[in-house]
């Protein structure tokens, strides 16, 4: 997976991408993913104000290359054939965030890691509340996938598209098939 950093002002295209697990908005310049929400998420326009507030993006519904790349990588990633993304993205966040996303980018497909753990990889033991509101404040799910951030006691806590997506998502990824809906 890539990431960098695109220019700070311009267009970032909203579309809808679907998903076996819900609707999704994607967000995308000319060149790179900068969101990627569940649509009826209830911070979503929170999300969408700090975007723009972060970014100078003007946002505007329409279609990018990198959607459409988007919605063919995740097509394949449902049914299977996709452990890695290989859409470039640029989640802009504080320093803090962005350590806490690159964290966790880096945790295996098919694994899953809890607060406290993360906290301590990023050598802030003590942080576990900051690292679960930088988790909470990924603005491209799946792709740096908080999903796969649970409780220190192995239950499914956090996720802001719902815990039965998380447990969807983990599912798939751990190869087993509960993620066996209608259209795969």
């Amino acid at each position: 997976m890539s990431a960098g950093r695109v220019a700070a002002t311009g267009v970032a295209w909203l579309a809808d991408v679907e998903t076996p697990i819900g609707e999704m908005i994607a967000g995308a310049t000319d060149t790179h993913l900068v969101l990627l929400e569940f649509a009826r998420r209830r911070t979503l326009d929170a999300q969408l104000e700090r975007l723009t507030r972060m970014t100078g993006f003007t946002l505007e519904r329409g279609d990018s290359r990198i959607v459409r790349d988007l919605r063919r990588e995740l097509d394949e990633y449902f049914r299977a054939e996709r452990k890695e993304f290989t859409i470039p993205i640029d989640a802009r966040g504080t320093p803090f965030q962005m350590r806490v996303w690159a964290a966790l980018r880096r945790i295996p497909t098919g694994t899953t890691t809890s607060y406290a753990r993360l906290a301590m990889s990023l050598g802030q033991a003590s942080a576990v509340r900051a690292v679960a509101g930088a988790n909470g404040d990924n603005p491209i799910a799946i792709l740096i996938p908080c999903h796969r951030v649970i409780g220190s006691d192995g239950s499914l806590t956090g996720y802001g598209g719902g815990l039965w997506r998380k447990k969807k998502l983990l599912d798939l990824e751990a190869g087993t098939d509960a993620l066996r809906l209608p259209g795969l």
